[in-house]
């Protein structure tokens, strides 16, 4: 059953060892001597999907269906309301294919902590119906809707998907059909230029790229299913820090980038906008610090996030967000090459 699924989700994420590389050790960013900012004036406030928020930043999804994950999303949904910070659920399609009300509410529990001035998300997978995705939207009253594409972790999964074909007009449909804005998300294997490109043509003007060094589907997937072993495979994909030059390297107008996969500090979020991406999302890091230190050790994890982002902004001598996206920066290394 799905919720079960969810589940070993996560306590297989708790167990997980292997560790990605974001690239984001070859982003160099310009020490300022002389920054002219008062570090207390710096605006990290930008607006998403028409409401202000304080960062530039989400809580991504990670989990919904079950009583265990129904907690987390409870003290996660708590953390973004205290944080002012957009959150996405996990996937919803448990919700629309189970009778059970508590599946639901699990996920219902965001949007009623949050308020209607918070921003909540919805997420589904990038094949189901039209119907169901606004049943998904309206099960959380959703502000936009995210559609995780992951072919590679279905591909692992025992009883994952093998068929792709027809994805993106499926979501074309969706694009086309929803009130509310659509986001196509990987879930850590990263999008290409090409893969951003793609989207853009069918209408979708949300891309969250979660690229490679972060949560490892692959592996999560692995250690679910004992007939195969893929370790070859779990350096698979697009490593964050690329994956977010490739998503911004068209310009396309009215693009809005979100750089996730791995994120684990206020430094690394900062690179991520030095490099192009218009908001940062953690996932993993946070669950790790919720699950294994308790609901306020996550919370002064956030916030401590969030003030070493302000001093790498004043270090750059960015007064904004805006400033902050066009710092001066180097490539070095891999990620130098790769470009």
């Amino acid at each position: 059953m799905r919720k079960y699924r969810k589940r070993e989700h996560i306590e297989n994420y708790l167990k997980a060892t292997y560790e990605g590389d974001t690239l984001f050790e070859d982003v160099f960013l310009y020490h300022n001597s002389l920054p002219e900012v008062d570090f207390d004036s710096i605006d990290t406030e930008v607006e998403f999907l028409g409401k202000k928020i304080s960062y530039p930043f989400m809580i991504n999804a990670m989990t919904g269906g079950n009583e265990y994950s129904n907690s987390i999303n409870t003290d996660l949904a708590k953390i973004a309301k205290e944080l002012n910070v957009p959150i996405a659920v996990g996937s919803e399609i448990i919700a629309l294919e189970d009778e059970d009300p508590s599946i639901a509410c699990g996920f219902k529990i965001v949007r009623e902590i949050m308020g209607e001035e918070g921003v909540v998300i919805g997420n589904v997978n990038a094949f189901v119906s039209v119907e169901d995705a606004k049943r998904a939207v309206d099960l959380i009253n959703a502000d936009a809707f995210q559609i995780h594409l992951n072919p590679a972790q279905e591909l692992i999964m025992q009883e994952g998907d093998r068929d792709f074909t027809g994805v993106l007009k499926n979501i074309e449909k969706i694009v086309k059909e929803l009130d509310v804005p659509v986001i196509a998300k990987e879930v850590g294997f990263g999008m290409s230029e090409k893969a951003v490109e793609q989207l853009y043509e069918i209408g979708v003007r949300y891309v969250d790229i979660s690229g490679h060094g972060g949560t490892n589907f692959i592996e999560v997937e692995d250690l679910r299913n004992p007939d195969i072993v893929v370790t070859e495979l779990y350096p698979w994909g697009i490593p964050t820090a690329l994956s977010i030059i490739e998503a911004t390297r068209a310009e396309h107008e009215g693009l809005f980038v979100i750089g996730s996969g791995g994120i684990k500090n206020g430094l690394e979020l900062a690179k991520a906008l030095a490099l192009g991406a218009d908001m940062g999302a953690m996932s993993g890091e946070i669950l790790n610090y919720l699950v294994h230190g308790g609901y306020q050790n996550c919370v002064i994890f956030l916030e401590r996030t969030i003030h070493v982002f302000k001093m790498v902004m004043a270090m750059t001598g960015c007064k904004n967000i805006e400033e902050l996206r066009n710092v001066s920066y180097k490539l070095t290394g891999k990620l130098k090459d790769l470009v």
